[in-house]
């Protein structure tokens, strides 16, 4: 798909879908009252007609019938907003995309009005971020059932400036689409060794790569991950991701960590067969962080970084991990492993621990789809937010909100902490129903030495089924990409 900036009414509109914007209570924008002055009230008086409001979100669609003009007209509501904020182009674009690219046109203009560069760069990164589709295996489609739309006008008052804008967020969302593609191969193709194949691969973009085996990670005592993968006859695997961009080489790196369990039977503790084949889906804590690391460096920004892998399938063979177990970790604390199928904290803590001991970062966060209880708590919206540090928490919710990928901070008490005490090493591996996501994260806090961490439990958002957000298409997001991308660009880089 080609995105292209133009001037307001530069766009020939024959045979075109045209998107605008209006406000509240059927009040139209200035790009749409001139439209509507063209068409002769038509755009009034289907406003008259229907109940559209103009809410946020809402949309209005006219086939024209023009032979000089649009085939199709999309009027989008922006609610009470008295701008046209970036956010706001975002998901309005994002919305006419979803509307239009497969109505049988090729083409779709979404006219802005007067708006900044950003905000039109803004509007084209909602339109990349809708388009995804995950196809590659689809060998019999009906051409009827891809979109139509191959060419995309962005048009606003300042389109050579948009363009330039566009291009970092056009890297961003190349890097959205790669943490969203290995979150939907199926775990066939996409196994440790093959993720860490692909982790490798970015080198190209200037990273630096390093992938450890068994046999090295076993030198290192991570007795933890290795056990995960243990019935697996697929290696188990840690990238390890470096980013170099500040002044000073040797400067402290901010670290992000992922879990990378490529796909999660339950091991002995198995899983029920309905929905199991969503387990692919368990690696996309690690696919947030190898496309972090991938925009960072596509951006050349300026900060030093470290993305960790851990790499596992959880299988259920003669050779798995068997409950009651204990293993000994790499931080050299034991652990009881009452549940096989809370294997991502053992991942987890092994990888921590490595990143701490190695690299010595100003900062750890971990991405995880570790819980089921996220989803309860938290429905599909939000992920859920455990850290030691207020500083670090506020950078992420400011983060959030300004990317608009959800979290929400849970607490970590102490009083909880008796319920990962094992009787027979020093904790087990889960603490029971109550609190599990709060549990699980108090048992990652104990893999943390005084560095700055913060965890999230993305397994409310890594998979997304609905498809309410435009923006995310029904399936893999990519959630955590822009929203660790934001992080280090509001206040870590030199």
């Amino acid at each position: 798909m080609q995105i292209h900036f133009a001037a307001l009414g530069a766009t020939p509109l024959a045979g075109s879908a045209l998107a605008v914007l209006g406000l509240e209570k059927g009040a139209l924008t200035p790009a749409a009252t001139a439209l509507d002055e063209t068409l002769g009230g038509q755009l009034g008086r289907a406003i008259a007609s229907a109940r559209y409001t103009g809410a946020k979100g809402q949309t209005l669609e006219l086939v024209t019938g023009a032979a000089d003009g649009a085939a199709r007209i999309l009027l989008i509501g922006t609610g009470a907003e008295s701008e046209i904020t970036a956010a706001l182009a975002e998901a309005a674009a994002a919305t006419a995309w979803k509307a239009l690219a497969s109505t049988g046109l090729e083409t779709l203009v979404v006219r802005l009005g007067d708006v900044s560069a950003d905000v039109a760069a803004q509007a084209a990164l909602g339109v990349r971020l809708a388009a995804y589709r995950f196809d590659r295996y689809r060998t019999k489609e009906k051409p009827e059932a891809k979109p139509s739309v191959t060419k995309v006008v962005i048009e606003t008052s300042a389109p050579d400036a948009a363009a330039a804008a566009d291009a970092t967020l056009a890297t961003l969302a190349d890097s959205i689409t790669f943490a969203r593609d290995l979150v939907s191969e199926p775990a066939n193709i996409l196994h440790p060794v093959e993720f860490a194949t692909r982790v490798k691969a970015l080198e190209a973009h200037g990273l630096t790569v390093e992938i450890l085996g068994e046999a090295e990670m076993q030198k290192l005592g991570m007795g933890a991950l290795l056990g995960v993968g243990q019935g697996s006859r697929r290696e188990s695997q840690l990238a390890v991701i470096q980013w170099m961009g500040a002044k000073d080489p040797k400067a402290q790196p901010v670290a992000f960590v992922g879990k990378g369990v490529t796909f999660d039977t339950g091991g002995i503790s198995i899983k029920p067969a309905d929905g199991m084949e969503e387990m692919k889906t368990d690696m996309g804590g690690a696919a947030a962080v190898a496309g972090v690391m991938r925009a960072l460096a596509a951006r050349k920004a300026k900060v030093n970084a470290v993305g960790i892998l851990g790499l596992v399938e959880n299988m259920p063979d003669g050779n798995a991990q068997r409950p009651g177990d204990i293993v000994t970790s790499m931080s050299g604390q034991t652990i009881e492993v009452i549940n096989t199928d809370a294997e991502g904290r053992l991942v987890l803590a092994d990888a921590l621990w490595y990143c701490q001991e190695r690299f010595h970062p100003k900062f750890i966060v971990d991405l995880a789809t570790l819980t089921g209880a996220i989803i309860i708590a938290l429905g599909n919206d939000y992920a859920g937010l455990f850290s030691n540090d207020d500083d670090l928490s506020a950078n992420l919710l400011k983060a959030s909100e300004a990317t608009g990928e959800g979290l929400w901070r849970l607490p970590l008490p102490a009083s909880y902490e008796k319920q990962i005490d094992s009787l027979a090493a020093d904790m087990k591996n889960v603490g029971g129903r109550p609190g599990g996501s709060i549990t699980a994260a108090l048992f990652l806090q104990r893999f943390i030495k005084d560095t700055p961490w913060a965890h999230l439990d993305i397994a409310s958002t890594a998979w997304r089924k609905s498809g309410a957000q435009a923006t995310h298409p029904e399936g893999a997001s990519g959630f955590g990409v822009r929203l660790l991308n934001q992080l280090v660009a509001d206040g870590f880089e030199d």
